[in-house]
């Protein structure tokens, strides 16, 4: 059957058909991390909601070229245009090479996403790999008119750009006019015409250690232009997505789209999508603040604000559970229930796998997979699709309780939908049993099995010891009229 996509385009805020540029093909640029820390659950957020779009766009027979950058070159502090990088900075402070302090986070924020069963992009450019490309770039808007030189540094001209092109503010919605009416430097006091200018190049100073050479001074590239230079080398001048936290709208997105736009007339891309916020009492999770959690504190349940450690599935169950432009407030009450959600949804597919067929159906499971494809459809409603496997739990439950029958083509049917969405497309997979579930179901059988032969032979003593020791390892057994089944 065939879909149709919905997104929702930041940069015109209305929700519109999804259209590539080339009929068959996608091309995708997602911001990814700066590699100085730990991720965190802010960052579990865009890889996850990202990873769906990926996954789906993958099931509609797309090819699709999945662009995400590894911040390696590093911001300045408080994402400035002054300060120390932060990257170097962590390498000072740990007596370390700074691409040893990027290499080192990189590798852990690939192992986490690993966890949380993201798909590695087509490409993960480096930005300290694309120091030309980001030179070339400089030199280009320089070139147009966009841009000038102060003391060895390079800087956008805001003032200018938006007086040629009327568009600075447009995706974040900021009154340019008004910023630049009551930012003006006094004279003398910047490098920079006015506060509002973004560096496109640093020089750098004596202490800092990341530094190239250029044609305006020995320095750094600003925190923007990799993106731009980056996402133009691999997916073109005009390419159809551009994703990420909607922390990156201003200043990063914004001024990506000026800095294409001065070079090209046009934007990068035709739909910009921003997830939202993960929130702790209100306020945005982030390094900046020191309120955040890292996804091995949430693993490991080592945080004092966790009550418990939570798996990976529960963290990507919780973030699908919010659609992706809504803010998520942590609280463990929250991971709780989507711990016991993602638990039941398990169990029930585990139930379907071994339901007996009738000859006829008394529930009509024919509506939802179009009910799945629907919700995908809009805007990626993920939590819309969770509640139509929930009510799908429900019919196998009943079914499995007798109350209800199924045919085996139904049965089918239904498995293949949980299959589809739960697994392909949400990315869900089975913790309990691992990469090992044949071996689990075969051994578990066994261990039921001795118990029914215990039960027979009146050995309750047996069957009771058998229960009890599968409990204390997270194992319930649950007697039925067909035997024994178990579930963790």
């Amino acid at each position: 059957m065939e879909q149709e996509l919905q997104i929702y385009n930041t940069l015109n805020r209305t929700k519109s058909l999804f259209k590539p540029i080339t009929e068959g093909r996608v091309g995708m640029y997602v911001c990814g991390p700066t590699v100085y820390g730990d991720g965190h659950l802010g960052h579990a957020r865009p890889a996850i909601t990202f990873d769906v779009l990926y996954r789906y766009l993958l099931h509609l027979g797309y090819k699709v070229r999945y662009v995400r950058n590894i911040t390696d070159v590093g911001h300045l502090e408080h994402d400035a245009d002054e300060g120390e990088d932060k990257i170097a900075k962590k390498a000072r402070l740990e007596q370390l090479e700074p691409m040893e302090v990027a290499q080192y986070y990189t590798n852990r924020y690939h192992a986490a996403m690993d966890k949380l069963n993201v798909l590695r992009p087509s490409i993960e450019p480096h930005a300290s790999g694309h120091i030309m490309e980001q030179i070339e770039l400089v030199q280009k808007i320089l070139d147009a008119g966009f841009a000038y030189e102060s003391n060895g540094s390079v800087y956008f001209d805001v003032r200018k750009y938006h007086e040629h092109f009327k568009s600075y503010g447009q995706l974040s919605g900021r009154v340019i006019d008004e910023m630049l009416s009551t930012t003006r430097e006094l004279d003398g006091q910047s490098e920079k015409r006015e506060t509002a200018d973004f560096a496109l190049w640093k020089k750098a100073a004596p202490e800092h250690i990341m530094r190239w050479n250029s044609p305006w001074s020995v320095g750094f590239p600003g925190w923007h232009t990799e993106c731009t230079a980056m996402g133009t080398k691999y997916l073109g001048e005009t390419f159809d997505i551009h994703g990420g936290g909607m922390d990156l709208m201003f200043p990063h997105h914004e001024s990506e789209i000026a800095q294409q736009t001065a070079v090209c007339g046009h934007g990068p891309c035709r739909y910009w999508m921003h997830n939202n916020m993960i929130t702790i009492n209100g306020q945005k999770m982030g390094k900046s603040l020191g309120n955040f959690i890292t996804l091995d504190e949430f693993f490991n349940g080592t945080h004092d604000k966790l009550d418990q450690a939570y798996s990976p599935m529960t963290i990507r169950f919780f973030i699908l559970q919010a659609h992706y432009r809504s803010t998520v407030d942590f609280s463990n009450e929250a991971l709780q229930a989507a711990e016991k959600g993602f638990a039941k949804l398990m169990e029930a597919y585990k139930t379907l796998k071994g339901l007996q067929p009738s000859k006829s159906s008394s529930v009509d499971v024919k509506e939802y997979r179009q009910k799945c494809y629907d919700a995908i459809n809009d805007d990626l409603n993920t939590p819309i699709v969770i509640s139509h496997l929930f009510d799908m739990a429900r019919v196998i439950n009943t079914v499995n309780d007798r109350k209800a029958t199924l045919t085996q083509a139904d049965i089918d049917e239904m498995k293949n939908v949980m299959e589809t969405f739960l697994f392909e497309i949400l990315g869900m997979k089975d913790e309990a049993a691992g990469n090992n579930t044949k071996l689990v179901d075969g051994l578990m059988q066994m261990i039921l099995d001795m118990r029914a032969t215990a039960k027979a032979n009146k050995d309750w003593a047996t069957s009771d010891q058998i229960r009890d020791s599968l409990k204390e390892l997270g194992v319930t057994v649950k007697d039925g009229k067909d035997g024994a089944t178990w579930s963790y």
